[in-house]
C-alpha cells in the first residue's frame, strides 16, 4: 500500500485489539493478539511501544498486563496512528520526492495529486479504529458464514453419494 510495513501492521493491530476487548479497558495479551493473524509478534511489539509513547495505547506489565487503547476506540484515527509511527508529515512530501514542491514551486505531479493528498488526509482523519474493528468483525463473520456454507455443501455431497 502507501504505508510502511510499520504503520500497516500498526493499523491491523490496533483493529485486532480493538475486535478483541481492548477498546473496553480490559487488557489484552501480544501472543493472544497476534494468535491466528500473520502479525509478527516482536515487530508489533516494538510498534506498540511507539503507540504507548504517542498515548493512543497503554501498556500494563506483569500478571494481567497486556495492552489496551488509551482512549475510546472513536476517539483514534488512522491520522492518529500514521502520526505516531511515521510522523506527522507523512502526507506532505511531494510525490515524485523533490524537496521543495509547494503551490509556489510545483513539481510535474503537484497540481494532478493535490486533490488526491487532499482526500487521503480526509479519509485518514475520519476513519477511526472503532470503524476498522467492525470492518475486521464483519469480514471475520462473512468468512465464518462462508466456510459453513461450504461445509455443508460438503456434506450434502457426502450424503447424496
Amino acid at each position: 500500500m502507501i504505508f510502511s510495513s510499520a504503520t500497516e501492521y500498526a493499523i491491523r493491530g490496533l483493529a485486532e485489539l480493538a475486535s478483541r476487548g481492548g477498546s473496553d479497558g480490559k487488557n489484552v495479551m501480544l501472543d493472544q493478539l497476534v494468535a491466528g493473524t500473520d502479525l509478527p509478534r516482536d515487530f508489533l511489539a516494538k510498534i506498540f511501544q511507539k503507540l504507548v509513547r504517542a498515548g493512543i495505547l497503554t501498556s500494563t506489565k506483569g500478571r494481567g498486563g497486556g495492552f489496551s487503547l488509551a482512549r475510546a476506540d472513536h476517539d483514534i484515527t488512522l491520522m492518529d496512528i500514521i502520526g505516531a509511527v511515521e510522523g506527522s508529515e507523512a502526507f506532505d512530501g511531494c510525490v515524485v520526492g523533490l524537496e521543495a514542491c509547494n503551490d509556489h514551486m510545483p513539481c510535474p505531479q503537484h497540481d494532478l495529486y493535490k486533490p488526491i493528498r487532499q482526500r487521503l488526509k480526509a479519509y485518514m482523519q475520519t476513519t477511526t479504529v472503532a470503524d476498522l474493528s467492525a470492518s475486521l468483525q464483519a469480514k471475520q463473520a462473512w468468512h465464518r458464514l462462508r466456510d459453513a456454507t461450504a461445509a455443508a455443501a460438503a456434506e450434502g455431497t457426502k450424503a447424496a453419494s
